[in-house]
């Protein structure tokens, strides 16, 4: 017997009991959304515009269950606009158009519309570019939702037609405020379900929710789960935050904002810092070896001359840790850090480079002077090359003071400043000494 087909998706209903906690639990309202009180506190810009009915098409930018989404949703509300939802990950610009043609459908009747684009740094610039003309319009007021920097993932001309608003993590306190209205809510939420809750458990799942109201609730609805005899515990919490993560995202923006601190920390000598930032990343789950290489890269651009060992226990650590693994080549990825963070800085080498390569993209392809060009041949030898050149290993003190060594155009200039930090204060010394001498060489040379 052939089974009956299911009714649309529209006329399905949608039990509330079947619905997780976090969503049963969604604010309803303005004040009922916890930790955004820069956007949405009485006197708050956004939120005078709201309640005033004239809003625009924005940009919400945050890291996960800061209230995004449940805030698009409430903007629909205040302005009694129809809600329409896409996610940036299951949908295509088929689905795209689809929903501007029902907003161009609903714009027609004098009925407003707010698109919701959940994760929207997703679509690429033509799915983006899609919605422009229906902003410009006031066909619908786009609201777009996303974790990533909208500087780096969005389209300019989308950003232009839209305002940014930043949403933080959620406070631990204020985690606690949501997960405390979850318990007494008897109609959405765990109310009627006579848990007790011991002292600091609600503060031990705020804390392990790292900022995400929603992952809280899931976490407190999972211990409600577990909770055989009706209260929340220590043995209960031991079981549902035994894997807690804290948020990273390996190829976001929390990835480079950390990567960042670890090696400005290790610029600023900071080696409780360094230390902290480079476990925060481990934690995380970022890749040691990429950290190993980064760290190639601060002992020679941040240490340089100043302690040339720091290049070679930086190569040492790197095969290390690629030798033993995690966790125990850690340890010397730790100790790497601490060593770079304390050691004397110098980016004179690094300086030095950039300029040079800076002059040669001016100067174009100088030539090199006879004297240092080799003649292999007779005709070579004819023609001038390599005559006067000095050997300075046959010279008193090993160097010949008055040979130039750059391009005509060039002679006399000094890319390299060394600094008086470390092993390279005692270069620094040799190289004053050894340029005035070149000098006095040179001008007594001179007819």
């Amino acid at each position: 017997m052939p089974r009956r087909p299911l009714p649309a998706a529209s006329l399905l209903p949608e039990p509330e009991a079947l619905k997780p906690l976090a969503e049963r639990m969604r604010p309803r309202s303005l004040d009922a959304i916890v930790g955004q009180p820069r956007l949405l506190a009485p006197d708050a810009p956004l939120r005078r515009a709201l309640e005033s009915g004239h809003v625009h098409s924005m940009v919400l930018w945050g890291p996960p269950g800061c209230g995004k989404t449940t805030l698009a949703r409430l903007v629909a509300h205040y302005i009694d606009a129809e809600f329409f939802a896409l996610s940036a990950v299951l949908s295509g610009l088929p689905d795209v158009r689809v929903a501007l043609a029902e907003a161009e459908a609903r714009f027609a009747q004098g009925r407003r519309s707010v698109l919701f684009v959940d994760e929207v740094h997703r679509f690429n610039k033509a799915q983006q570019d899609a919605f422009l003309p229906h902003i410009e319009k006031g066909v619908i007021v786009f609201i777009g939702a996303t974790t990533e920097n909208p500087s780096f993932e969005l389209n300019s001309a989308l950003l232009s037609r839209c305002r940014v608003h930043v949403m933080d993590a959620v406070g631990a306190e204020d985690i606690v405020i949501a997960l405390e209205r979850a318990l007494a809510d008897a109609v959405h939420g765990l109310g009627g379900q006579g848990l007790v809750v011991e002292a600091d458990a609600l503060a031990l799942i705020a804390k392990a929710a790292d900022g995400d109201v929603r992952r809280a609730l899931t976490l407190l609805e999972i211990a409600a789960e577990l909770a055989a005899d009706g209260r929340i515990g220590e043995a209960t919490l031991a079981q549902v935050l035994a894997d807690r993560t804290r948020r990273f995202d390996k190829r976001g923006e929390q990835f480079y904002d950390q990567i960042s601190a670890l090696h400005k920390s290790v610029r600023s000598s900071d080696p409780d810092a360094a230390l902290y930032w480079l476990a925060r990343m481990l934690d995380g789950g970022c890749d040691p070896l990429y950290l190993a290489r980064r760290m190639v890269r601060m002992a020679v651009e941040d240490i340089g001359l100043a302690d040339p060992r720091a290049w070679r226990m930086a190569l040492d650590a790197w095969d290390t840790y690629e030798r033993l693994g995690s966790p125990e080549g850690e340890l010397g990825l730790a100790e790497l850090i601490v060593y770079l963070a304390i050691a004397p800085k110098s980016n004179a080498v690094y300086r030095a480079f950039g300029n040079v390569r800076h002059v040669i993209g001016d100067t174009g392809t100088l030539d090199v002077p006879m004297h240092l060009r080799n003649a292999p041949t007779r005709l070579m030898k004819e023609l001038g090359y390599s005559k006067g050149y000095q050997y300075d290993h046959d010279l008193e003190g090993g160097v010949a003071l008055d040979q130039q060594c750059l391009p005509d155009t060039l002679a006399g200039t000094e890319f390299y400043a060394p600094t008086a930090r470390g092993l390279e204060g005692k270069i620094k010394d040799k190289l004053d000494a050894l340029r005035a001498a070149r000098r006095a060489a040179r001008k007594g040379a001179d007819p």
